[in-house]
């Protein structure tokens, strides 16, 4: 499993059962989409017992210091984030993408509207786990990918 989380805007309850579930699971990669905001909350993400893969929001304005908090347990850096995890091939921005990415992409992950949703666009597959937080819908969510069957599930925590 990869757990998919965005926009958790320093809520640690939230954060904490994010964690909680993904190690439950057995994940072995969780990616986060943008806007964990200050270090103290990436902390948290050391508890997880796999990597973690982050991009930059429109929040997240102590970069410095979140770098600094994920180097121990994973990256975080400006998006887009392009990478390779258990054979498919990752695009993670904060942004909802304006265009569908060229290339060879196989999982498209987006957040900063606080909306879950998941697309397909023939093979691709294009998540927005939703909000951790839940302060602007209402409910807070994450997204479990299973990278061999490609199905998602948004969880509400």
């Amino acid at each position: 499993m990869i757990g998919i989380m965005s926009d958790s805007h320093d809520y640690l309850p939230a954060i904490r059962q994010a964690v909680n579930l993904f190690n439950r699971v057995g994940c072995s990669l969780v990616i986060h989409a943008g806007d964990v905001v200050a270090p103290f909350a990436a902390l948290e993400l050391k508890n997880l017992r796999c990597p973690v893969k982050a991009v930059f929001g429109n929040c997240d304005g102590e970069k410095d210091g979140l770098l600094r908090a994920f180097q121990d347990f994973g990256q975080i850096t400006p998006a887009p984030l392009l990478f390779s995890h258990e054979n498919l091939r990752f695009l993670i921005s904060h942004y909802p993408p304006e265009t569908q990415p060229a290339g060879d992409i196989d999982i498209v992950v987006f957040g900063h509207t606080h909306r879950a949703q998941v697309n397909r666009d023939g093979n691709r597959v294009v998540i927005n786990p939703g909000e951790t937080c839940g302060w602007v819908k209402g409910v807070s969510t994450v997204a479990l990918l299973d990278p061999a069957t490609l199905v998602v599930d948004i969880v509400p925590l």
